[in-house]
Parts: structure tokens; C-alpha cells; sequence
């Protein structure tokens, strides 16, 4: 009973029981009234849930990341510059990665190109539009500044509430946002379900996504093995925490939304500094997406091949991979975020048309889960990196006196 008590067990079982109610619904078993009529519910639950969580997310984003900065002290400038390199190089070697088996193996599948249309979801029943304090960039450019300029003036007074709101935040995270993640991804795979997402589109899902989940795979453990071997410590006590948030990301299909799980899995692993968590998970959620640029790489290789016959140019997709990963650092992480992002380097580069831009936004769309899971479960991999630099350095957290408020 303990187990079935715990985080994965319950996004599991949210996640099965989404599916199984979405197949039932869209086959009318309660009658079609019923049926759309619970159908309707559902649809406004999870529009309702992801409003909380998507408003929670520039919080989490200033809660963690401004007062992670202060505690680096004066390295924190050298710590972000860090992060950030480390972000891009591995965003752009998934990419070559990805591009290599593009133009391997590519040529020898026969993807059909037709996709089935999917059936419509009810409208939602009323909207309760829950707009965030600010856009996830914009919280994250603010804590970046704050944190940093806290550090250069040593505002102690901001650092002590900047601490606290951490606090603050942790609550939220711990009493609002995790309870209700089971709950939105199983409404999130019961809409799936209901579309014909997960059934009508499984001979495209089972043929290309199967390629790049095994593409994911073997990034992660490039990451996870080159972690281990910079920070001199077993990269599994890491990625066997990393369940929960695996789950959660192929649910919520955002990296922003699987946050507060990422943190929570992060923080239990002994070999990760806390104040590097603190910073480099918050963070990585937004400029770490190697998953969906792997994944974004292969695809626009596959449209090619399906729509103009041929695969892009070595010297293109050479450009296009290095620009991709610029781009990645930018996009938002929410779903889709990266292959929306990029669309202007899609057509720009790639010369994709209308139709181009219309499969490769649907193919996408339907891996999105899987991108986003990869993309998080890879901060692991590079918060145990930065751990070891800060250890190599003799970087250590700075405790700075703090005056009562």
C-alpha cells in the first residue's frame, strides 16, 4: 500500500486511467450525451489544473533560481557562464547525433506521409484564465539579475528575502502543485485518448518515435556517463530518482510544468550539492532542451524525405543544428515550445513551405511527451557536472551574515 502511495505510483495510475477513460469515452460507452458530457468535464478540469501549474511555474523560477545565485557568492557569474555552455554544447552534439542517424537511416524507412485526422475535443465549459505575474523568460531574466546584483552589492536584507520566499515557494510547490499532477496528466492522456492521438496515429507514432526514444536513451546515458566521470561519482545515484519526473514530463509535455517534481527528485540524490540543484535545475528547465532538439533534428530530415524527396544538404543541416541549439536556450519550456521557436529557422534554412511547417509541427506534436522527458531527465546529467566543477574549483557556498527583518 506504500507503494502505491508514492509520486510515481500515482502518476502511473493517473496516466492508465486517463487512457482507459479517454478510449471509453470517445466509443460513447455512457451514451453520447453522457459521454461528451463528461468528456466537457474533463476538458475544463485540466484546462483549470494547467492554469495553477502553468502560474506556479515564474515563481518557481524566481523562488529557486535569485536566491541559488546569492548562495554561489562571488562565483556566481562564473557558474552561469557554466551553465550555459555546458546547455548549448549538449543541445547542439544531441542534434549532430540525431542528424548522423537522420542520414543513415532515413533512407531505408517507408513512413507514410498521411496523417488521419483527429476527432475534436468538446470546448472547454468556461474558462478561468489564471495569467502569470510574468512570461517564464522574463521571471527568468529577473532572477538571474536580481540574484547576481544581490551578490555584487551584498544586499543583505534582499538575500534574506529571497531565502524566504524560497520557502514560500517550496510550500506551494509541496502542498498545491505535486498534489495535483496526477490528477492533470491523467486528464491530459484521457484527451489523447479521446482524439485518436494515442490510437488513430500509431502507425507514424510507432515508426518514428521508437528511432528517436532510442536516440534519447543513448544521449542520456552520454550525459549521465560524462557526469559521473567529470564529478568522480556514480551518475545512477542521480537518474534512479529521476522516475517521478520521467513520468511527470511525459504528462504534462513541459519542462516548466514538471519542475517542481524535477526538484524534488534532484534533491534527493546525495551526490548533487543542494545549491547546485537549487540553481541548475530551475534553470536547465529553461535552456536545456536536448531532447526536443534531438528529436526536432530527425524530424525535419523525415518530412523532408516525405514531402520533397530528399533529405536536406550536409552543409544546411550542418547550420541549422548549430543555430537550433541558440534557439533551444530561448524557447519557452512548455509544449511544443522549441519546435515553435525554431519554425523561422525551419523555413529560413531548411526552405519548408506551409505544408512543411504544418507535418512537422503535427509529427512533432506527437512525441512531444518524449522530447520533454528527455529534456528533464537530462538536467540531471548536467547539475552533476556543474556539482563536479564546483567541486574541482573549490567553489563552495558562501553563507553570508544575514541582518533580521
Amino acid at each position: 500500500m506504500k507503494l502505491l502511495k508514492s509520486l510515481p505510483a500515482k502518476l502511473l495510475i493517473g496516466l492508465i486511467a486517463g487512457v482507459i477513460v479517454g478510449i471509453g469515452l470517445t466509443n460513447n460507452v455512457l451514451g453520447p450525451v453522457w459521454s461528451g458530457n463528461l468528456m466537457t468535464v474533463i476538458v475544463t478540469l485540466k484546462y483549470i489544473m494547467g492554469q495553477v501549474i502553468t502560474f506556479c511555474v515564474p515563481l518557481i523560477v524566481i523562488g529557486f533560481i535569485a536566491p541559488s545565485i546569492t548562495k554561489l557568492g562571488s562565483s556566481a557569474s562564473r557558474m552561469l557562464g557554466v551553465a550555459l555552455v555546458i546547455a548549448y554544447v549538449s543541445s547542439i552534439c544531441a542534434a549532430f547525433m540525431s542528424m548522423i542517424a537522420g542520414f543513415g537511416l532515413i533512407p531505408g524507412l517507408h513512413i507514410v506521409s498521411n496523417v488521419d485526422s483527429l476527432k475534436d475535443l468538446p470546448a472547454v465549459a468556461f474558462e478561468l484564465n489564471i495569467p502569470q505575474i510574468m512570461p517564464v523568460m522574463s521571471a527568468l531574466v529577473f532572477s538571474v539579475l536580481i540574484g547576481l546584483a544581490a551578490v555584487w552589492v551584498k544586499a543583505k536584507f534582499v538575500i534574506r528575502i529571497l531565502d524566504e520566499f524560497q520557502q514560500i515557494v517550496l510550500q506551494i510547490v509541496t502542498k498545491v502543485v505535486i498534489p495535483i499532477l496526477p490528477f492533470f496528466i491523467a486528464s491530459t492522456f484521457a484527451c489523447l485518448a479521446y482524439d485518436g492521438t494515442i490510437t488513430g496515429q500509431a502507425p507514424v507514432f510507432i515508426k518514428v518515435i521508437l528511432i528517436v526514444m532510442a536516440g534519447h536513451y543513448i544521449w542520456l546515458a552520454v550525459l549521465y556517463l560524462l557526469g559521473g566521470a567529470y564529478s568522480g561519482t556514480n551518475p545512477m545515484e542521480v537518474l534512479k530518482h529521476y522516475g517521478p519526473a520521467y513520468i511527470t514530463a511525459v504528462g504534462t509535455m513541459s519542462s516548466a510544468a514538471t519542475l517542481s517534481v524535477a526538484l524534488s527528485c534532484a534533491k534527493k540524490a546525495k551526490t548533487l550539492r543542494s545549491d547546485m540543484v537549487d540553481f541548475g535545475i530551475p534553470l536547465f528547465a529553461n535552456i536545456h532542451l536536448c531532447g526536443s532538439v534531438l528529436t526536432e533534428v530527425f524530424f525535419v530530415m523525415v518530412v523532408s524525405k516525405i514531402l520533397y524527396g530528399q533529405l536536406p544538404s550536409l552543409s544546411s543541416m550542418i547550420l541549422f543544428c548549430l543555430l537550433l541549439g541558440v534557439f533551444a536556450i530561448g524557447a519557452p519550456g512548455v509544449p511544443g515550445g522549441t519546435v515553435m521557436a525554431s519554425l523561422g529557422l525551419i523555413i529560413s534554412v531548411l526552405g519548408f513551405d506551409e505544408t512543411g511547417t504544418g507535418l512537422m509541427l503535427t509529427i512533432f506534436a506527437l512525441q512531444d511527451s518524449f522530447g520533454t522527458a528527455c529534456n528533464v531527465t537530462g538536467d540531471g546529467a548536467l547539475t552533476l557536472i556543474l556539482t563536479g566543477y564546483a567541486k574541482k574549483h573549490n567553489i563552495k557556498e558562501e553563507k553570508l551574515e544575514l541582518i533580521d527583518l
